[in-house]
């Protein structure tokens, strides 16, 4: 069996650059990625598990990848890929093939040590001690009064919980983390953030990529199912999820490996979505997002998040307030999708027959498909599914389903 890297050696080479570059997945301001199109050989890993990550050094530094087909890619300042000048066409791939987005710019904590299980447990929502090696969830970590502060999706490994958390939280859920650390606790924080990459994979045709790229054995896995593999002696953890659904793939590996991973993925037919298009299709399938539906003014209930939530574990932050939410029915407003009949800017206020009833918290000009569409939480008697609301002084909206939310359920009563 050939590795994956191997299988693409020939196309390749490892090349120092200026100490000064940014090191791949990130691009240089107006670089260009060159994406491979031809070659679709079947590549295949090696298999190596049990597998305890363990972020390897990083030797090398490369240039943007080499293949045949130039795709000029629009670059922020920080090196995130912003489009690669086919939003429509990744927009569309999916919901009708596969897109592949570098979402390194997440962020990814390692806690280890022997009570790393228990003390998750008390600080987040999910419940961890029902979980084993090899499975995962999404957890939320929300402040004593059960506001949210983030979802992180976790994954169990055999001697450590990896964390994958937003951008603009990675910091200080770690500080917040440290913080809960008593003298006693043996358990360890770690940002492995720049040793690691990360892609997801999304689309009703990432099974089959996986299918032949050998990763077969994940598809139809639970969700957050997760399994280790070695890329030319290099960890690539893959997991089914794709952050944005229950459905897809995640791929976390070395920044080493990540040339070969993209490649691979590429060459079996998925479209490249920068980060303009993702943020387009968080607020189209209704991923709350931090600093705008997680935030101190929302709780954890209110943001629909029930598949983060354990609600027969014992005490935990945001615990007694998540119960008496609960208990006492007193969830005071919902997130909604809203249709909108044309653009208008978030935290802008929502209005029911001249009645304030809640505000938009993202918006974007949407597909030519869906057009205008924002999210925004409503006062939950205030509105239902199919209703009209006004956003601001005249733009009419149309209160739809999220998907993200559609699946999550509250507990029934019965």
């Amino acid at each position: 069996m050939s590795s994956l890297s191997s299988a693409i050696s020939c196309n390749c080479s490892l090349r120092r650059r200026s100490p000064n570059a940014p090191p791949f997945p990130n691009l240089r301001k107006n670089a260009i990625w060159r994406h491979q199109k031809k070659n679709h050989n079947q590549f295949s890993l090696s298999f190596a598990l049990p597998f305890d990550l363990s972020p390897p050094p990083i030797d090398l530094e490369f240039d943007p990848l080499e293949t045949t087909t130039t795709a000029e890619a629009e670059v922020s300042e920080d090196g995130t890929a912003i489009t690669y000048g086919n939003d429509d066409e990744a927009l569309d791939a999916v919901d009708n093939g596969v897109v592949v987005v570098d979402l390194s710019d997440y962020g990814r904590i390692r806690v280890s040590g022997e009570d790393r299980i228990q003390f998750l447990h008390n600080q987040t929502t999910a419940n961890f001690e029902s979980l084993g090696e090899g499975q995962g969830c999404d957890t939320v970590f929300v402040t004593p009064t059960a506001r949210t502060i983030d979802i992180s999706h976790a994954w169990v490994m055999k001697n450590a919980v990896v964390l994958l958390v937003s951008p603009m939280t990675c910091g200080s859920i770690i500080k917040m983390l440290n913080k809960y650390i008593f003298f006693s606790d043996k358990v360890e924080i770690q940002d492995i953030t720049n040793q690691t990459s990360i892609f997801a994979l999304s689309g009703p045709k990432s099974s089959k990529i996986m299918e032949d790229l050998n990763l077969g054995d994940l598809v139809g896995q639970p969700y957050g199912s997760h399994k280790h593999y070695s890329v030319g002696g290099m960890p690539l953890t893959v997991a089914v999820g794709s952050i944005i659904s229950v459905e897809g793939f995640t791929f976390m590996m070395s920044p080493t490996a990540a040339r070969s991973v993209w490649k691979a993925l590429l060459a079996q037919g998925a479209i490249p979505m920068g980060s303009s298009a993702w943020e387009t299709l968080r607020i189209l399938r209704g991923r709350p997002a931090p600093g705008k539906e997680l935030t101190d003014e929302f709780n954890v209930l209110e943001a629909g998040l029930w598949r983060a939530l354990s609600l027969n574990k014992g005490c935990y932050k945001g615990q007694e307030t998540i119960a008496r939410l609960v208990t006492y029915d007193g969830i005071k407003q919902t997130l909604w999708g809203i249709r909108l009949s044309s653009p208008v800017e978030p935290s802008t206020i929502i209005t029911v027959d001249g009645k304030k009833v809640g505000k938009l918290t993202s918006f974007t000009a949407g597909t030519k498909t869906s057009g205008p569409f924002g999210l925004g939480y409503i006062k939950r008697r205030a509105a239902s599914e199919g209703d009209s609301v006004t956003v601001g002084d005249s733009v009419v909206g149309t209160l739809v389903e999220l998907p993200f939310l559609r699946d999550q359920r509250p507990p029934s009563k019965d």
